[in-house]
């Protein structure tokens, strides 16, 4: 019995449609995988005999943007948010020129012609839906009623293999872009990749760089938030992917650490440990936050006389951080936090001596929730001590918020009506009025005022001073 959801649905209703029309029509690829595992498909696939052309006027809400290539996306009638279902016709393609796209496709009657252009066994399953059928639970030898294997993609699940169709190399040369689908797949299935597959990756790791670097990412991001990261950085490792898309990290294996403090081993080792501590769907910019966070160690190490050091290797992993998120195309948004993630990453050892107010600005980070994850998951990868870690995370969780980002007693009006000349001490005087307001010192806009002159001296021009009704408020960037 197939999961009921309105994805299989919308995919079965276009599976009766064009076999009522005559033409085959089957579900493929990905979907059938996650139905012999026992997982229940995010989508569905449909390949059919059916050309595109008539794929588009047997459907009244298509869309041909990937016709070219066979591909039609039909969007269901049904009530409610439209489900948009890949239709693929059976092709057979002919050269990559570009490693991504074949240069001609030829349609094709074959399924099994069709499947033997697909990339891994396991993904290549085409599967009769028509037919009642009952998917095994993933510890069961999986099988379906319905199902169609010409490339021995079932006993390959049954073995946990990730094995290329036909020719490894040849796969790989059609679209580089599979030799990290393959480490992906393996890593997130617990899988191995077939021996061949994984000399062909490593002989062939280079022209990855053939691939848009937009279309790497997204595959990097993948590996980090399907909750095997560790793993999938591992067979990176093993493939020599690794030194070709992020060598930066390729570059912390066999750097040592002091022993004192890093009893877990070398910078990659401690970095493993903490891809292994990223759950499924954690946030994008937490999990290349933990990627990255000693970016910068490898190109400062010293070995000291009292002990090994890093000087310097926040800054310095800063400067790494940011031009790997700018060769990744990473939003400006997501490239912000990822910096900010590596930056303050070891100011949770200051805690316990900061000042108030630098505490509270400390918790007035972006997603500071994300920062106590890092610091959570560095701490249990190394000493596994989380005093500093319980110290801020207590500090946080009590401190209301009017605390941290209480209303300001003064702002560059209320300087100017004090007699003050706007210029860049402005930022100063005020930083320092907040600063002692974020520490209990001030409470009133004349104390504050008082603070200022007493610590920059009167104000220049001899005039009204802060006055009984306050005056409407403006930013100060409003000011200047």
């Amino acid at each position: 019995m197939f999961p009921s959801t309105p994805q299989f649905e919308a995919a079965l209703e276009i599976v009766k449609t064009l076999r009522a029309a005559g033409h085959q029509a089957y579900l493929a690829g990905g979907c059938v995988r996650d139905l012999l595992l026992g997982r229940t498909p995010a989508d569905y696939d449909v390949a059919t005999s059916a050309t595109p052309g008539i794929v588009l006027e047997m459907f009244p809400r298509t869309f041909s943007v990937g016709a070219h290539f066979g591909v039609v996306l039909v969007a269901s009638e049904s009530p409610g948010p439209s489900l948009v279902t890949e239709v693929a016709t059976f092709r057979s393609d002919g050269a990559y020129s570009d490693g991504r796209h074949p240069d001609a496709v030829r349609y094709t009657l074959s399924p099994e012609e069709d499947v033997k252009r697909r990339d891994f066994t396991i993904n290549g399953l085409l599967l009769d839906p028509l037919i009642d059928s009952e998917p095994q639970p993933a510890s069961e030898k999986p099988s379906l009623d319905g199902l169609m294997d010409y490339v021995g993609g079932l006993a390959d699940l049954r073995a946990g293999i990730i094995r290329a169709i036909g020719r490894p190399e040849q796969r790989f040369e059609e679209d580089h872009l599979r030799m990290l689908r393959a480490v992906r797949f393996a890593a997130r299935f617990g899988f191995e990749l077939h021996p061949a597959t994984a000399n062909a990756i490593r002989a062939l790791a280079p022209r990855i760089h053939a691939v848009s670097r937009e279309r790497v990412r997204d595959e990097l991001t993948r590996m980090l938030t399907e909750g095997r990261a560790r793993r999938a950085f591992e067979l990176l490792d093993e493939t020599s992917l690794l030194a070709q898309v992020l060598p930066e990290i390729a570059r912390m294996k066999g750097v040592e650490q002091p022993p004192q403090y890093h009893p877990e081993g070398d910078v990659f080792t401690h970095t493993l440990l903490l891809l292994d501590q990223l759950e499924p769907n954690c946030s994008v910019t937490l999990a290349w936050g933990a990627l990255l966070h000693d970016v910068g160690k490898p190109p400062t190490f010293r070995r000291a006389p009292d002990r090994i050091r890093f000087d310097g290797h926040v800054e310095i992993g800063v400067s790494m951080a940011a031009e790997i998120c700018r060769r990744f195309r990473f939003s400006n948004d997501e490239t912000r936090q990822i910096l900010a993630l590596v930056q303050n990453h070891m100011r949770f050892a200051d805690a316990h001596r900061m000042r108030a107010s630098t505490l509270k600005r400390f918790f007035r980070l972006e997603s500071f929730a994300e920062h106590l994850q890092l610091h959570r998951m560095d701490a249990m990868a190394a000493s596994r001590n989380l005093d500093n870690y319980n110290y801020v995370l207590d500090s946080w969780q009590s401190m209301p918020e009017v605390a941290v980002r209480p209303q300001l007693l003064i702002t560059g009006r209320e300087l100017i009506a004090a007699g003050y000349i706007p210029g860049p001490a402005f930022k100063q005087m005020l930083r320092a009025a907040e600063d002692a307001q974020l520490e209990g010192q001030v409470q009133t806009p004349a104390q504050a005022l008082a603070l200022i002159e007493k610590t920059f001296g009167p104000p220049p021009h001899a005039g009204k001073i802060y006055p009984p009704e306050r005056p409407q408020r403006v930013s100060e960037t409003e000011i200047f």
